[in-house]
């Protein structure tokens, strides 16, 4: 059975992810602690508010669905607690169609009584070793 912070916490995700697909940037920056951590493919970066808002103004892709599953929720204390989910994701990225499977997870912090997203991390699902990719050498 679901908990309540579990629920909260999806529902904050999916919050997220609906800003995205919106370009709803005020929506994500209430979503977002600052400054942010963001992990993934493209490396790590600590972003600030305003930076969020020029990327997700600039990027060069769009967001058209989106669909969440294997959740798993963990609170450390009172204040942070972690996401983590498979997420399926329909994009147009540089003009070009793209269908892509990640593992995401999200810290959340608590702060004046808000939970606040201080780290994300998208991973795309395939062999951890990166064998199921084309090799550059």
């Amino acid at each position: 059975m679901q908990t309540e912070l579990a629920k909260e916490l999806l529902d904050l995700e999916i919050q997220f992810w609906q800003s995205m697909k919106d370009k709803d940037v005020d929506g994500a920056l209430r979503l977002t602690y600052e400054p942010c951590i963001v992990a993934g493919a493209q490396g790590v970066a600590r972003i600030d508010k305003q930076t969020f808002a020029k990327m997700m103004a600039t990027g060069a892709w769009t967001l058209h669905d989106f669909e969440i599953r294997d959740v798993q929720v963990q609170q450390l204390n009172e204040e942070v607690a972690i996401i983590g989910y498979k997420v399926h994701e329909e994009l147009t990225v540089d003009g070009k169609a793209v269908t892509l499977d990640a593992a995401d997870a999200s810290t959340w912090v608590k702060k004046n009584g808000r939970w606040l997203c201080a780290l994300h991390t998208e991973s795309l699902v395939g062999d951890p070793y990166g064998r199921d990719r084309q090799s550059t050498h």
